[in-house]
């Protein structure tokens, strides 16, 4: 007999994007990013004040979720929303906190 599954992929993803979102420092860098008509170029490290590694922690962390996404450009580095995935979390939160 078949295992039914509990958890939706929509809850799935919602947790792992709240996850992302669960400091406040990474929320910081959302707003910021989501600000920006493009890519933010730049040390963000100059607008928060943590140290680098840190900071590349955090970046890290909403890089995985999807959130955002990054290039390196020897010396700076670019990070943007990913708008996709960032629309996709705004939607799922939206039914959840509606139910």
């Amino acid at each position: 007999m078949p295992v039914k599954e509990v958890i939706t992929t929509e809850q799935k993803k919602m947790a792992r994007y709240a996850k992302a979102m669960g400091h406040p420092i990474r929320m910081y860098v959302l707003e910021l990013l989501s600000k920006q008509s493009c890519c933010y170029s730049g040390d963000i490290s100059e607008e928060l004040p943590v140290v680098k590694s840190t900071l590349s922690q955090h970046l890290k962390e909403l890089k995985e979720a999807g959130l955002i996404q990054g290039e390196i450009e020897t010396p700076k580095v670019k990070y943007c929303i990913n708008k996709e995935n960032w629309e996709e979390a705004q939607e799922l939160f939206r039914k959840f906190l509606k139910l």
